[in-house]
């Protein structure tokens, strides 16, 4: 694997690094969309978390002068990054999802969902007072991030965060714990809903895997350092929804409400439900990729 210890000698500010990261991902190949969508927001993000500064004082630093150890750290994340696709958020351990911080690493996906987007709103006009909410869960949580913007936006609320993997499971813990959440939400290894025998709550969320077979076979390399397990979900992407459609009704109050991020098969999904009544929830790329249904409509 080429290095770039060799410049560590020439590189000796925050400037410096910052200059020669962009110059190095804007002559690479590699993707942007784990958190950034552009060359120098990943550098930025990469060099001040690498080395521990918060994201807003950058201008503070930029004339501070690096030492050895902490130069050999940066070529080392920029090598990786460039070399072997390794998405920034695995070199620094940390993505960010509407402000709010979480431990990532190898294990889990890389937080990104519409769903953070509308709780950043407690999910309003669905849910007129969000003290009423008593319990809730989120299908599929990887990394806990969703279920950390349930608990903030619904205190009252009790909520199982779930997930088949259970290297899952012990990242989402990390996660609660450093929230000092776990009073409020529970981490259950399961397959879907399989181990909620008897479960019943006023509000359902998912974000699972819906990648389909032809999108697996072309994502960046980027894509393929994540657990795969947690992207694909059969040939048309909707295994995982099926699932949830089938048996959410079980395990919803009666005026429980199941959301779910289904990605770009909102057309396959018609196709497979032409009567069920879907209402599709506004975000900022659009209507089309989550979508709402109360336990009524569900049966």
């Amino acid at each position: 694997m080429t290095t770039y210890h060799h410049v560590t000698e020439e590189l000796h500010t925050i400037r410096d690094w910052l200059r020669f990261a962009v110059s190095q991902f804007e002559a690479s190949d590699i993707f942007f969309g784990h958190g950034t969508d552009n060359a120098y927001d990943e550098a930025v993000w990469l060099i001040l978390s690498a080395l521990h500064l918060p994201h807003d004082t950058l201008n503070n630093f930029l004339d501070a002068r690096l030492t050895s150890t902490e130069r050999n750290k940066l070529a080392d994340f920029i090598a990786q990054r460039i070399m072997q696709h390794k998405p920034t958020a695995y070199l620094v351990k940390e993505a960010w999802l509407q402000g709010f911080k979480f431990y990532v690493d190898e294990r889990v996906i890389v937080p990104r969902s519409f769903i953070a987007e509308l709780l950043s709103e407690d999910l309003l006009p669905w849910i007129e007072y969000p003290e009423m909410i008593e319990s809730a869960a989120d299908i599929c949580t990887g990394s806990g991030c969703l279920g950390i913007l349930l608990a903030n936006s619904f205190p009252n609320a009790k909520i199982d965060v779930v997930d088949i993997s259970q290297d899952a499971i012990d990242v989402a813990n990390i996660n609660i714990q450093n929230y000092g959440l776990q009073e409020q939400i529970t981490a259950v290894k399961s397959d879907m809903f399989s181990a909620l025998k008897g479960k019943k709550y006023d509000l359902i969320i998912s974000n699972p895997p819906y990648v389909d077979a032809p999108s697996m076979a072309t994502l960046p390399a980027e894509y393929r350092n994540e657990p795969q397990i947690a992207l694909g979900s059969g040939d048309a992407g909707l295994d995982h929804t099926h699932t949830l459609l089938r048996e959410a009704a079980e395990h919803l109050t009666d005026d429980g409400l199941l959301i779910v991020e289904i990605g770009h098969n909102r057309d396959a999904l018609l196709e497979a439900y032409p009567d069920l009544p879907f209402t599709w929830l506004e975000v900022s790329s659009g209507n089309q990729f989550v979508f709402l249904l109360t336990k009524s409509q569900l049966e």
